[in-house]
């Protein structure tokens, strides 16, 4: 394959994964606009505190949403890479500019609290794995999450429920217990949806790779994502040829990129997947990639 071919599929790539964030986007934001906030229903997390800021000073949602993300979408880009936080920009962006347009969409639902919450966490969490899936973020308290569990004796996810406690009491402060309640069962929710869509709300991955290029796959890895990997003598079973097995494990929303670096540099890499519920020891450390 010649190198114009690669850079023009690589650059549709790019183009059909950004097309397909900020679609996660406007759904994400058609959820807010026509199901949760008419019914006085928040969300957790940065879109949360976006949603209590506009109803106090009475300003658009879409202003205090790109306001709030972007320490995190410094972070982001710090912490994970360039393309995450390009992506994410575009996610938070077609979000922001999504809510302004549907402020005075019609409401799907009004007044079943039940089905509020459930058909709000559905579309939210649709909207938001879908931005996940291809490599950005609509919200900045996953980026924040992922960066205290490298600080603190906790996991990822732990992380992300004490941080969203905070939140919702923000929240019954403008919408009342009840409001707060119902926001935690939506966001519940949609946070259950996110990890269908997305496939890796779970934390931490290990991807298990062989390759014909082992030491340019981890030189890459190093170099794009900031990350260690070991290798691991392996022996085909018919072939009898020894191969370099590269193990890794990343963070959930690395996932994107690193898949991203694999089908660059090998297409045709064997590449196994595991969930990781916790990692302890060792040198699970994050270099700085820029």
């Amino acid at each position: 394959m010649s190198t114009t071919t690669k850079t023009k599929r690589k650059q549709l790539v790019m183009v059909s994964r950004a097309l397909i964030v900020i679609i996660g986007g406007i759904i994400t934001a058609y959820g807010l606009e026509a199901v949760l906030i008419p019914n006085y229903v928040s969300d957790g997390g940065v879109t949360g505190l976006s949603i209590v800021g506009s109803q106090l000073f009475g300003l658009p949602l879409g202003l205090f949403i790109a306001l709030l993300n972007i320490p995190f979408v410094f972070l982001g880009y710090k912490q994970i890479g360039k393309s995450f936080a390009i992506y994410s920009v575009i996610g938070i962006a077609s979000l922001v500019i999504s809510t302004s347009l549907m402020h005075h969409v019609p409401t799907i639902i009004q007044g079943d609290t039940l089905l509020v919450t459930v058909v709000g966490g559905i579309i939210i969490g649709f909207g938001m794995g879908l931005a996940l899936r291809n490599g950005g973020a609509l919200d900045g308290i996953d980026m924040l999450a992922v960066l205290l569990s490298r600080k603190l004796p906790f996991g990822t996810s732990d992380l992300i429920l004490f941080l969203n406690m905070f939140v919702f009491i923000v929240v019954s402060t403008v919408f009342g217990l009840q409001g707060a309640i119902l926001s935690a069962i939506a966001y519940f929710i949609a946070s259950k949806v996110i990890h269908i869509v997305e496939e890796g709300l779970s934390g931490l991955k290990t991807f298990k790779i062989i390759t014909t290029q082992p030491e340019l796959m981890v030189e890459t890895i190093r170099d794009r994502l900031g990350r260690g990997a070991t290798y691991q003598l392996a022996l085909g079973g018919y072939s009898n040829e020894q191969f370099k097995e590269i193990t890794c494990v990343i963070n959930r929303l690395e996932e994107s990129k690193m898949k991203e670096i694999i089908n660059e540099i090998d297409p045709k890499a064997f590449v196994a997947i595991y969930e990781v519920s916790e990692v302890k020891g060792g040198n699970f450390k994050k270099h700085d990639i820029h």
